[in-house]
């Protein structure tokens, strides 16, 4: 139970120092950003179906072995296989987001990563959330609140 916590807890820590990966236009609403991606990802997934594809690695033979003790006494260890794994994969998932951001790029949004803040900024900015997309530059970063919102702040 303690191990599950501490894990969970870890992923939650790396998360807060992950960069923002987003869609970006300066000046839309975060609002309006949520609901074209929305968008966006119910017309690629209507255009590129989710098509999943079981398929299996194949088996392995695992050959004979002779074994011997200390005392010259031999055995052979019969061979065997082991069956191949199953996994499953979706061939249009990489058509999907790409048809997902041909849809965004053609709103007029881009793909952006913004970093995370160092912790003296993220200190000293007055708490708050974004609500409309600013214009970036090279001093933006970005500070998330608990509640899942962000905040972009530029430096100097």
């Amino acid at each position: 139970m303690r191990t599950a916590a501490v894990i969970i807890w870890g992923g939650v820590a790396l998360a807060a120092c992950a960069p923002l990966n987003t869609y970006y236009k300066p000046g839309a609403s975060v609002a309006m950003v949520e609901r074209q991606t929305t968008q966006c990802q119910v017309d690629a997934l209507a255009k590129v179906p989710v098509a999943l594809q079981t398929l299996r690695t194949p088996p392995r033979f695992i050959p004979p072995r002779q074994i011997c003790r200390s005392d010259g006494r031999c055995y052979t260890r019969a061979g065997y296989f082991e069956p191949g794994q199953t996994y499953t994969v979706d061939p249009g998932a990489d058509l999907r987001k790409r048809v997902e951001t041909q849809c965004l790029a053609d709103a007029g949004f881009a793909p952006v990563s913004i970093p995370q803040c160092p912790a003296g900024i993220a200190k000293t900015a007055p708490v708050g959330r974004t609500t409309a997309l600013p214009a970036l530059n090279a001093k933006s970063c970005v500070i998330r609140n608990g509640d899942g919102s962000f905040q972009i702040v530029t430096q100097g």
